[in-house]
């Protein structure tokens, strides 16, 4: 990939023995997308459009904490990657709330509400009403 080839706000590398970035796993935050590159000679990307982001989380491990690391774990509606951890950064609150930033941008971008990424996946509640909002007299 070329180094120019797209405009980076973030980028770290996992951090590993004594939170120093030793490792063949880097991360990259663009405007419109979470990058994940892994691997030496074979390298995998994997990319998450933030406006498919549903949720987010922060954790502290112990030892990541003490060397002022944390791992964000993503949560989205993208059919290869429904979660992503990203392991031991540096700053992981302010990593969390550039994403949260970029993210609300592209939401507003494409229009798109946190009730639209829903899906309840069943055609009526568990209440007795119909998708539609009709109850149904045969089970009373």
């Amino acid at each position: 990939m070329k180094k120019d080839a797209f405009k980076y706000v973030w980028t770290d590398k996992k951090r590993t023995l004594f939170g120093l970035p030793i490792s063949f796993t880097r991360y990259y935050l663009t405007e419109t997308k979470f990058i994940t590159r892994t691997g030496f000679l074979n390298v995998d990307e994997d990319e998450i459009d933030l406006y498919k982001i549903i949720d987010k989380k922060v954790r502290f491990p112990f030892f990541q904490r003490m060397f002022k690391c944390g791992t964000i774990i993503i949560y989205s509606r993208d059919a290869d990657t429904p979660s992503k951890e990203v392991h031991c950064i540096k700053n992981v609150r302010a990593v969390s709330e550039l994403i949260d930033k970029h993210l609300t941008i592209m939401r507003d971008r494409y229009g798109i509400r946190g009730r639209d990424m829903m899906s309840f996946g069943h055609d009526h509640c568990d209440d007795g009403a119909d998708y539609d909002g009709d109850f149904n007299d045969e089970q009373y």
